[in-house]
């Protein structure tokens, strides 16, 4: 199965890749063209409709999950990179895993460190409130094993 996977990551990249050329869109966009000058000779039938909603269909389908797969994996990079940041800074270590939490605390977090940037409280985006520390603890669970120490903002 390991190999499978690789061969399925090895061609949702070149694929996501792919499709995000300038290229892709034209000539996507000229086979719109084509049909759509198609459609008096076939007089606009069932049939003409049926080829671009079938085509468009399928390919959309089937592009969902190749890009999906090409993000999450682009999102956990992303991620493991900002952890290690994280704890080779000085920032506090309990942000690290605070993508598990709901919506709601994450607006909550967002707003305490955009009050932190302006200057209005330094230290505040770091209190984490018990209730969100205490969800972002059971969020956590056995997806990341976050350090138990956090550092202190010198």
């Amino acid at each position: 199965m390991p190999a499978q996977r690789h061969v399925f990551t090895r061609f949702a990249t070149n694929v996501s890749e792919w499709a995000g050329k300038p290229a892709v869109f034209v000539l996507a966009v000229a086979v719109v063209i084509v049909w759509a000058v198609l459609g008096p000779f076939f007089d606009y039938s069932e049939t003409w409709q049926l080829i671009i909603n079938t085509g468009t269909t399928i390919v959309t389908f089937l592009m969902v999950f190749v890009l999906q797969n090409a993000q999450m994996r682009d999102t956990r990079a992303i991620q493991a990179k900002l952890d290690e940041l994280i704890l080779t800074s000085h920032a506090e270590n309990r942000f690290i895993g605070i993508e598990n939490l709901d919506e709601e605390d994450l607006k909550h977090l967002d707003r305490l460190v955009a009050k932190a940037a302006r200057g209005k409280g330094r230290t505040e985006a770091s209190n984490v409130s018990p209730a969100v520390e205490g969800r972002q603890k059971r969020s956590q669970g056995s997806k990341r094993a976050a350090p138990s120490k956090t550092r202190k903002q010198k």
